[in-house]
Parts: C-alpha cells; structure tokens; sequence
C-alpha cells in the first residue's frame, strides 16, 4: 500500500508559476499527475519513470510544466510555469508500478491516487 498526499496549490495570478509537491509512503515505478476542472473529464498532465527519467507531457501543459523526482525522498513534483486560467482544476499524484515505460507513459488508471491540491489561475 503506498499513500500519496499532495501539496503546493494555491491561487495565482495569469502568467504566474506553482510548484506541487508528492509525497509517497514507499517505491514506486510510474508516477504521474492529472487534473479535473469543475465538469470536466479527468486529464493526464504528465508522467514520469521513477527508474528511468523519461517523462510525457499532454500538449496543453508542454514547455511550461515540468515533471521531475527526487527518489531519495519518495518525492514528485510538478513545476507550473506560464500559469493559464484553463489550467485551474484540482490536481491529482497518482502512482503505480510499470516497469516498462511503453506501459506507464499510456496508463490512465493508476492503482494509488492522491487527495488532490487545488489550483487557481486568475485572468
């Protein structure tokens, strides 16, 4: 059983930056963040390979967020640059153990989720 719990969130102005914190009980292999916006779907944001490195960004988030780790720590992180009013959702950790990245780069259901920290961005 691993826990996640996020942190960071918070209200910003457009074109500001935030940077979302994940804390995990234990290992894991795939990690990546979502976000859900009041009467939207749940969007993958970005994933990263624990073991390896190698991160996915959506579109919508590519040049200004950056997804990164500290395995010393069980730790993830989410830095959000070039903030945008469309990015305001409840943002998501979620966490799972793909060994291969062909697999982890396209999970969508992840076994361990986190509460989730809001985020705010106003025009």
């Amino acid at each position: 059983q691993v826990q996640l719990q996020e942190s960071g969130g918070g209200s910003v102005q457009s074109g500001g930056s935030l940077k979302l914190s994940c804390a995990a009980s234990g290992d894991t292999r795939c990690m990546a963040w979502f976000r859900q916006a009041p009467g939207k779907e749940r969007e993958g944001v970005a994933t990263i390979s624990t073991t390896g490195g190698t991160t996915y960004y959506a579109d919508s988030v590519k040049g200004r967020f950056t997804i990164s780790q500290d395995n010393a720590k069980n730790t993830l992180y989410l830095q959000m640059n070039s903030l945008k009013p469309e990015d305001t959702a409840m943002y998501y950790c979620a966490a799972d153990f793909d060994y291969l990245w062909s697999l982890c780069s396209a999970r969508t259901i992840f076994k361990y989720w986190g509460q989730g920290t809001q985020v705010t961005v106003s025009s």
